[in-house]
């Protein structure tokens, strides 16, 4: 009597038809990925005979160059793909196409492995299949499929058919009717798939996912002679020096399909530990999706030449208008092939890519700026994304970084330019944020700066009043809203002593200080005199403590703004005729003192970039002082 508590072991019961159902109509979610596997399989066919041959060169007999021949039957809705690679015997169609997900392909690695440890051999096999299950994705669009072969050397073939319904049959097939040499994959296509017969579907698809492939690849319709599409070399995998600028930008023109010059182009291969090639483009011109709210990368990934997918995050975001692509050895690859893992691999491509592109346009920087120029005018806004996003980076990016400021009317000035140019005593990098350069150096907030000789940079892209709140700062120097608590300007000298702006509050006008105060309320949070005006009579500031005023104004209007908003700070110019006047000419009326309090108010409002807060009481204050001063 067995015993009770022994486990008992049973193999998995599975229905075949509904797991090869689930398969082809999970596993994959774009029905093209088809074409892509029975060229990766007739790739990796010729790649296999390749390395046979080394040892047997009788194999390759009188044919001896590989090919990909697809021929296309609308009218019949038949469309075959044959190649003249190593083929299968009869067993091993059996072993092959009969069990899901048990893949030659993997076999002859294996075995291939076995033999370099033996011999010491260093060269290994470019090939793609891994799982077995890529051949089964032909079921997106054939009702039937037929598989004729005939393995390198043999005198017999084999047909393979199957509806993918569960069965398949396997016979003997007459030689005469066989490929000399390889496989022959016939598909009777679905009703709705028969766009796949159309010459125009083909060259597409295959130019897109398999145009790179180590193999050429001809196309032929019914009754017509093949003829070439794809050539079987990829330019990335050949020496940077024997490729021409024209080569490259043809090809960038292609894979980005835009149609300007690529202003930076890197181009590596990486050994080691990870073995890769890259070549990315930096465009000269914008791409129409920059600001695409997804901020997805456009950089192609492929292994061993073989199209992969385009949505593999090979860049950070910040860098996603770079196009190009990775073709990796040694990424692993999930099951459906359409999507890679998030493995270790793909992090260490990621960060070298990332520091190489990184580090060319640096170079750029260095040694062409003015093409450097024209980048950062065109991709400025994306990478300071980077400044406030990726800290590992912050400090490299800061570097890079090229600014407007009040110190060049036309041009780029750097930090490393900003801080050699520091001030005596001056203790801080100031910024003004907001939005076009020529509205920001009209701004009553510079005054005071400029009166001292003080640069202030101006920050005109959205992304600018973020990445401040988290950037350390630059060589010690912290970043300083010039809109933002007090100026602290009053250590620094002014060029000539004389243009020092006065900064000393006589009784009236702190008595008007005091009362707008009072009359302004809960509409601001404090009412000073101001050091940072020279010109103007009044501006508004943000609190020590808080948002920057653009910060406040972008966070307002996408309904985000915290805790309703800060109240603003009214700074008051103490020196200035209007404010004086006003001062000693309403302390004995105080309605009219009222009005102008509210009436100076919004006149900050307005040089802020802000409508008044109650445009009729605006206007009703605006007519009374009219009318006081024309009596």
């Amino acid at each position: 009597m067995p015993d009770a508590a022994a486990p008992e072991s049973r193999p998995f019961e599975a229905d075949v038809a509904k797991l090869l159902h689930l398969m082809v109509h999970s596993v994959y979610s774009d029905r093209d990925v088809f074409l892509r596997e029975l060229v990766s399989n007739a790739a990796d066919a010729c790649e296999k005979l390749r390395f046979e041959a080394i040892e047997t060169p009788s194999l390759l007999g009188d044919d001896p160059k590989p090919r990909i021949v697809i021929t296309a039957d609308k009218e019949a809705g038949r469309l075959v793909v044959e190649d003249n690679g190593v083929g299968m015997s009869r067993d091993e169609m059996a072993e092959a196409l009969g069990t899901i997900a048990r893949s030659g392909t993997r076999a002859f690695m294996d075995r291939l492995e076995t033999a370099q440890s033996k011999d010491g051999s260093k060269e290994g096999a470019q090939l793609i299949g891994q799982f077995g299950v890529g051949f089964y994705s032909v079921f997106m669009v054939a009702d039937r499929v037929e598989v004729a072969s005939r393995r390198a050397g043999s005198a017999e073939a084999a047909l393979w058919a199957s509806d993918g319904k569960g069965a398949f049959t396997i016979t003997e097939l007459d030689p005469a009717a066989a490929p000399a040499r390889g496989t022959r994959v016939t598909l009777h296509l679905m009703e709705d798939a028969r766009t796949y017969a159309e010459r125009w579907m083909l060259e597409r698809i295959v130019k897109e996912q398999s145009g790179h492939v180590p193999v050429p690849i001809s196309l032929a319709e019914a009754g017509a002679e093949p003829e070439q599409i794809a050539d079987g070399a990829a330019l990335w995998a050949r020496p940077k020096a024997e490729i021409s600028k024209e080569e490259y930008a043809d090809f960038y023109r292609g894979v980005a399909g835009q149609f300007d010059e690529p202003a930076l182009v890197t181009h590596y291969r990486a050994e080691g530990r990870h073995e890769y090639v890259a070549l990315a483009f930096t465009p000269s011109t914008p791409p129409f999706d920059l600001f695409d709210p997804d901020r997805k990368g456009r950089m192609k990934l492929y292994v061993r030449r073989v199209f992969i997918t385009d949505d593999a995050e090979l860049l950070p975001r910040w860098l996603r208008f770079v196009r190009g692509l990775v073709d990796s050895s040694d990424l692993p690859l999930n099951v459906s092939r359409e999507m890679i893992q998030q493995s270790p691999v793909l992090a260490a491509i990621r960060k070298g890519l990332t520091n190489r592109v990184l580090g060319d346009l640096e170079k750029l920087a260095e040694n062409e700026p003015e093409t450097f120029a024209k980048v950062w005018e065109a991709f400025g806004p994306v990478i300071k994304e980077g400044i406030y996003e990726d800290y590992e980076r912050q400090a490299q990016l800061l570097t890079l970084a090229r600014f407007r400021s009040t110190a060049s009317s036309d041009g780029f000035r750097t930090l490393k330019d900003y801080v050699a140019d520091l001030k005596e005593n001056q203790t801080a990098i100031y910024y003004l944020a907001g939005g076009n350069p020529d509205q920001l150096r009209s701004s009553p907030h510079l005054e005071g700066f400029a009166a001292r000789g003080v640069e202030v940079l101006l920050l005109t892209d959205p992304v600018d009043s973020f990445w401040v709140t988290t950037a350390q700062g630059f060589e010690g120097k912290p970043f300083k809203s010039a809109s933002q608590g007090a100026a602290d300007l009053g250590a620094i000298s002014a060029p000539d002593a004389a243009d020092k702006p006065a900064t000393e509050t006589s009784p009236a006008v702190a008595d008007l200080i005091a009362f707008a105060k009072t009359a302004l309320g809960d509409a601001v949070s404090d009412v000073r005199a101001s050091d940072r005006l020279t010109s103007s009579a009044v501006c508004l500031v943000a609190p020590d403590y808080g948002l920057d005023r653009q910060l406040e104004k972008i966070l307002a209007a996408s309904g985000q703004s915290a805790r309703g908003g800060a109240k603003p700070i009214l700074e008051i110019n103490a020196t200035h005729a209007l404010v004086a006047a006003l001062a000693e000419k309403g302390a004995s009326d105080e309605a009219f003192r009222d009005d102008a309090v509210r009436l100076l108010f919004d006149e900050a409002r307005i040089l802020d970039g802000e409508r008044p807060a109650d445009p009729r009481a605006f206007s009703d204050r605006l007519a009374r002082m009219l009318e006081r001063a024309l009596r």
